[in-house]
């Protein structure tokens, strides 16, 4: 069987159940073989060996059961890294890029003490950390099987001012304050939010998800600590639900945060909100 049939038969196969359902054949496939997506654009009669093609029929029945991409291959681009991915963590999601492109133009790119809270993967810790290399960033999740992963995702990008520890929150920095800047993408759905039973969520943690009092608990619990780990005018950053803006800004401001304000994401919904400490 060549390329062009079994991709046109995956297609096929997924559409209706996938959005992106001719880029998921394609990067199942590309695995499959080994191989760069844009082979089949120069080989699309190239036959296929029925060992290949079993292997491609076994990848493609868990996406037909709605396993993410990210977990089927076990790994996922963001921002200009490659990370592993693993069920006992988020998978890294464009929008979280959104994150990183506030935090990089609220601080100068000179030596910054920076700390990533819910760290997963190690996403938005590695990407700060790349980008501004003089800069000292440390990853914290409770999670040891994500600390674990996020270390081995430092390794893969070569990426070396950055650590990961083991910690419920700011924990395990108390003796490391003050930070010039908190970065965050909590657990912020709603325990009753009827998206958690669609889409790749199904297959996500839990516990990485969803937060009480309306998906606000972890987001007040940090801002309410920040205050102690926070340099003067030190920033704090979260990423949340598209509808929490106004009521993470009120958070802010009862702590006494100034320069609040909440930032968009390409959809044009609330996505990042921001504070500063008082000098």
């Amino acid at each position: 069987m060549t390329i062009e049939t079994l991709l046109t038969q995956a297609y096929g196969r997924l559409s209706g159940l996938s959005e992106t359902a001719q880029l998921d054949a394609q990067l199942l496939l590309a695995h499959t073989l080994d191989v760069s997506p844009t082979y089949f654009f120069t080989w699309p009669e190239k036959e296929v060996s029925e060992a290949s093609r079993q292997a491609f029929e076994g990848l493609l029945k868990r996406r037909e059961k709605g396993e993410p991409i990210a977990y089927i291959l076990g790994e996922q681009d963001f921002w200009s890294l490659s990370l592993e991915t693993s069920p006992s963590t988020l998978i890294p999601r464009a929008d979280t890029e959104r994150l990183v492109e506030v935090a990089l133009e609220l601080l100068p790119s000179g030596a910054s003490r920076i700390v990533d809270l819910g760290t997963g993967t190690g996403a938005i810790a590695l990407a700060l950390a790349k980008e501004w290399p003089a800069s000292q960033v440390i990853g914290v999740d409770y999670q040891v099987e994500a600390v674990q992963l996020a270390e081995r995702n430092a390794q893969r990008n070569s990426i070396s001012n950055v650590e990961f520890r083991q910690s419920d929150w700011f924990s395990a920095l108390i003796d490391e304050a003050p930070f010039d800047l908190i970065v965050s993408n909590p657990p912020y759905i709603d325990p009753e939010d009827e998206h958690l039973s669609q889409g790749d969520v199904r297959f996500e943690p839990l516990t990485a998800l969803i937060a009480e009092d309306h998906g606000l608990a972890d987001i007040r619990h940090i801002i309410k600590q920040a205050v102690s780990y926070l340099s003067p005018l030190g920033w704090l950053m979260f990423e949340h639900g598209y509808d929490q803006g106004e009521s993470v800004r009120k958070l802010f401001n009862e702590h006494g945060f100034m320069e609040v304000a909440t930032h968009q994401d390409l959809g044009g919904n609330d996505r990042v909100t921001i504070g500063r400490l008082p000098e």
